[in-house]
């Protein structure tokens, strides 16, 4: 079995090829090609940490077999200055059965996560969209911000975080990564007015986008609020936007943000969301009026990290990437 830390994991997946294995297995999860539960979410009741088991079963000539991610939410690690989110993905050889690769689970949710968004502002945004609002800075806020600049070519971008340091650190980060201005703003509101693209990517229960806020034409990935619980849009934000998500039976089960407008009577309940699968597919059309807002409601699916997952597993072979541990007895 191999093992691959996080640095090994960026190493050997770059922005590029995460964009192909990630629409890939969102085309093949629409046509009806993943077996995968809604992920089991377990909380201890004593703090506000949550640990989700994903297994799932992903067919194809690549990329493709059993695997599993186990993820444990950690709020309070963003004052520790490590991932909130951490985990291991671990994928099977899809002849013999035996673990193929483990891997570090929190760079591969980033990586794959910003790829999806990708994916999305790919196939829904303006052709021309090119001004960021970047709300959050982030693990997920980086990744976004290079996943971005892959499908539209940046021209601003600005930042909006509760805390100015980390705003600050991710200017450091950032500068010398993508070759446009980012401004750091003092609300979210500053940051939306005006923006053809939005990434909101925080951890909150309180939404901090209001449809005031946003342009027409907007395209939003919303990333953060990815258990129940949890909002980053108002339910106004929402109702406005055209809603399209990775999996039409995880975003009925685990979305607040999705299933607030609707207890607040805003949208009907039979609201269609279409999958991004379904778009790529050609089975939807995606945005159809330049002046449309539109919203891709992200909750991440076990298939893309296992897909992710055995193209990590692959590249690192190919590289020499890794340790390399006898599994067998």
């Amino acid at each position: 079995m191999l093992l691959l830390n996080g640095d090994q994991v960026r190493k050997v997946f770059p922005a590029s090829e995460a964009y192909r294995v990630v629409a890939e297995v969102m085309r093949r999860y629409s046509a009806g090609d993943v077996v995968q539960p809604v992920r089991t979410v377990l909380a201890s009741g004593r703090d506000a940490s949550l640990f989700a088991a994903m297994p799932c079963h992903v067919a194809g000539e690549t990329d493709s077999g059993y695997g599993f991610k186990a993820v444990l939410h950690a709020p309070g690690n963003a004052a520790r200055g490590l991932p909130t989110h951490v985990g291991a993905v671990l994928v099977f050889d899809p002849e013999t059965g035996q673990p193929l690769a483990m891997m570090d689970g929190a760079a591969v949710t980033a990586l794959r996560t910003a790829a999806a968004s990708a994916v999305a502002t790919d196939a829904l945004a303006r052709p021309d969209a090119g001004v960021l609002a970047l709300i959050g800075a982030g693990a997920q806020a980086r990744s976004h911000l290079i996943a971005m600049n892959e499908v539209r070519p940046l021209s601003r971008v600005r930042l909006w975080n509760r805390g100015s340091s980390r705003a600050e650190e991710f200017l450091t980060w950032a500068r010398p990564r993508v070759g446009v201005d980012i401004e750091l703003v003092d609300t979210p509101a500053d940051a939306l007015r005006g923006a053809d693209l939005v990434c909101t990517t925080v951890d909150t229960a309180e939404p901090v986008v209001r449809a005031a806020d946003l342009a027409e034409g907007v395209h939003i990935n919303a990333v953060g609020s990815s258990v129940p619980g949890k909002r980053e849009l108002d339910s106004a934000a929402v109702a406005s936007c055209s809603v399209f998500v990775d999996s039409r039976a995880g975003a009925l089960r685990e979305s607040s943000e999705l299933a607030a407008p609707v207890e607040e009577g805003l949208v009907p309940a039979d609201r269609d969301l279409p999958e991004i699968g379904e778009v790529l597919l050609g089975k939807h059309p995606g945005r159809t009026d330049p002046a449309e807002r539109t919203l891709y409601k992200s909750l991440g699916m076990a298939a893309q990290d296992v897909a992710s997952g055995f193209a990590v597993a692959r590249a690192a072979r190919r590289l020499g990437i890794g340790t390399e541990t006898d599994f067998t007895c």
